[in-house]
């Protein structure tokens, strides 16, 4: 630990540029703790206060800028491959869509500070048009903010953090062990809150297959587009979808025939959201109702390949 301690007075700099860069990446590294410890440090002269935050704020704004150049190529795929590989729950994406498309940019001020938001901001700033001069400008706010807090806390707290500090240095290895036993005991409390949050959406799903073998049939089910307001814009719907963005049913479902098949579909990672509005469903007497597996993806992959769909499907006038 002793060993650990001299690398980040002597190389400190460089130390806290690549922890803060892999962690603004996505990888599940913490940062913010290392910006209070150098913060620390700089109050006894170890570092300088001007060099670290600097290493910080560049390193946000390099990660920030790969991120917004990934959402400005690959939009919307670029957002469900974030939420396949997070230790986050998958509704990461739809919680944070529409919060973005009220704030605008200037969300990426704070978004640091949110879990799961974090990851989201940088590419929904690519993948919703924003011109790379606002982004630079709030990014820079952001990544500024959050750095400068993490450093101002460890020269607040500059006494308590030495005072950890000793003891690390003195524990030797087993400082060492602890903090891996910590880390560790983090990514199994994500995983098993990811674990847990799949299960409580564990619904049987319909096929792309099954659906259009249904809709040749002529049962022309309901589909309903499950996806939040920003996906919406994002991507067309299916022809003749009934948008559901609220906690109930439209009003137009109530009258309906409640064995009829309803079809509820979204672009996120796992169908989760689909899955979630196709439970609500059963609640209020739909039980018919199941989520599209793959969903819009699905669905218009079908579609280009030239998979028979009804013309009655594409052509119903559903309420939206």
């Amino acid at each position: 630990m002793q060993t650990l301690l001299h690398l980040l007075e002597h190389y400190g700099v460089l130390i806290v540029f690549g922890i803060v860069l892999v962690e603004q990446l996505g990888l599940p590294i913490p940062a913010f703790p290392l910006l209070i410890v150098a913060g620390a440090l700089a109050v006894d002269g170890d570092m300088h206060f001007a060099t670290v935050l600097a290493a910080a704020l560049a390193a946000c704004l390099i990660s920030d800028f790969t991120w917004f150049r990934a959402g400005r190529y690959f939009g919307k795929r670029i957002l469900r491959l974030l939420c396949r590989i997070s230790l986050s729950p998958d509704y990461c994406v739809s919680q944070t869509e529409d919060k973005f498309k009220r704030w605008g940019p200037k969300a990426l001020v704070v978004s640091k500070f949110i879990p799961g938001f974090n990851t989201i901001a940088a590419p929904m700033s690519g993948a919703m048009g924003t011109s790379p001069k606002r982004f630079f400008f709030y990014a820079g706010l952001g990544g500024l903010l959050w750095s400068s807090t993490g450093i101002l806390v460890g020269v607040i707290f500059h006494a308590s953090v030495q005072q950890v500090l000793d003891l690390l240095s003195t524990m030797g290895s087993t400082a060492l062990l602890v903090l891996a036993t910590l880390l560790g005991l983090f990514l199994l409390y994500k995983y098993l809150e990811r674990r847990r949050f799949r299960q409580a959406l564990q619904i049987e799903r319909i096929g792309i297959d099954e659906l259009l073998e249904l809709i040749e049939q002529g049962e022309e089910p309901l589909m309903v587009d499950a996806r939040s307001a920003t996906a919406q814009a994002l991507e067309p719907a299916v022809p003749g979808a009934m948008f559901f963005n609220g906690k109930e049913p439209v009003p137009a479902m109530i009258t309906m025939d409640k064995d009829r098949h309803i079809i509820v579909y979204c672009s996120c990672p796992n169908d989760v959201t689909a899955a979630q509005v196709a439970k609500l469903l059963h609640e209020h007497g739909f039980h018919r109702a199941r989520p599209l597996h793959g969903g819009l993806d699905a669905w218009n992959a079908a579609y280009r390949s030239d998979l028979p769909v009804s013309s009655s499907l594409l052509s119903e006038g559903l309420p939206s």
